[in-house]
């Protein structure tokens, strides 16, 4: 395993994965960083408060400064690309590609002219149902039909990766159900631990979305629920690593768990007996609901990646007893 050596470019750095990273980068030593994001109305400055980097830039300046002089903030050794807009409920398709298809392949393009590494997050939303399967090993993503147009916008990405060769030299990160500290100002985005939280301590209860799929109990809905702290550890891999030359990688827990699995962990966490209450699935999500989700990691594992995961009630634990309960961002 090698270290990183040079300046290092986080997009999306004050986000919920992104400073994450950053944290986890700054764990190693790493401070040499630049962050590239929009802070826009919501909170999300304040993941930035306890992180140690060099410099930020706001991503629009940054896009525009790299189109015009592509040499104006010097080289980079390692190019992490997570920012985009992670809504699955976006519904203007034109901002998504502009967002998350177009920036990246500026990005990529312009990262591999200066020989930095480039690791961009793709996503599990581009397996759509799942009847394709969920292998990253397939040589041909082009089967694959995402449910929504953000899996599809992250989609398009791959493709274009795949149809100009870029595959064997960029490495693809597809999240699957990350959770954990950082993520507050996400909003209806937040994950089911975050939301079940504050429903907790507001009216005592969790509410979770029938099933409406027979072979699907109520609250039987799979999912492949990975850590932030793990997720960020499975990223910097690839740019710690010099036996993977580059390709698409699953990263998440490897196992399903259900939604009700993870509730009761958080009640667990918590110290209460699980209250849960099943509510109808809108309308609007019905056809573009993942009923089960699990990451096949093996190729994660043969690129070198041993560190064990975080087992579900713990992550739990810890998110809700270290973070939650006390407010505590990552770094303080």
């Amino acid at each position: 395993m090698a270290n990183i050596n040079g300046r290092i470019l986080v997009t999306g750095g004050a986000g919920f994965i992104g400073s994450a990273l950053v944290w986890a980068l700054n764990k190693r030593g790493l401070a040499d960083i630049v962050i590239a994001d929009i802070l826009g109305h919501d909170e999300k400055w304040r993941n930035l408060a306890p992180l140690n980097f060099g410099d930020y830039v706001e991503a629009g300046v940054f896009r525009k400064r790299i189109q015009e002089q592509p040499a104006f903030f010097g080289k980079f050794s390692t190019v992490f690309h997570l920012g985009a807009c992670s809504a699955t409920t976006e519904r203007d398709a034109s901002y998504l590609v502009d967002n998350n298809y177009n920036v990246t392949k500026e990005l990529a393009g312009w990262a591999l002219a200066q020989q930095a590494r480039f690791i961009y997050a793709s996503s599990a939303a581009t397996y759509g149902d799942g009847a394709q399967g969920m292998d990253d090993k397939r040589d041909d993503v082009s089967a694959l039909r995402p449910l929504n147009m953000y899996g599809y916008s992250k989609h398009m990405f791959d493709l274009y990766a795949q149809r100009h060769g870029l595959l064997n030299r960029i490495v693809g990160v597809k999240y699957f159900n990350v959770f954990g500290p950082n993520e507050d100002h996400k909003g209806d985005m937040r994950s089911l631990v975050n939301k079940a939280y504050q429903q907790i301590l507001s009216t005592g209860q969790v509410e979770l979305f029938k099933s409406h799929r027979p072979e699907y109990k109520d609250g039987e809905q799979m999912r492949d629920f990975l850590y932030v702290k793990d997720a960020v550890e499975m990223t910097i891999h690839f740019a710690e690593t010099s036996t993977t030359g580059g390709g698409l990688y699953n990263l998440g827990s490897g196992e399903a768990n259900t939604w009700l699995t993870l509730t009761n962990a958080i009640f667990s966490a918590l110290g209460r007996e699980p209250k849960i209450q099943f509510i109808d699935m809108p309308e609007a999500l019905r056809g573009k609901y993942q009923y089960h989700t699990c990451a096949d990691i093996s190729k994660l594992r043969t690129s070198g990646y041993i560190n064990p995961i975080t087992p579900l009630s713990e992550s739990v634990r810890d998110y809700v007893q270290n973070h939650l309960m006390t407010g505590k961002k990552l770094g303080e």
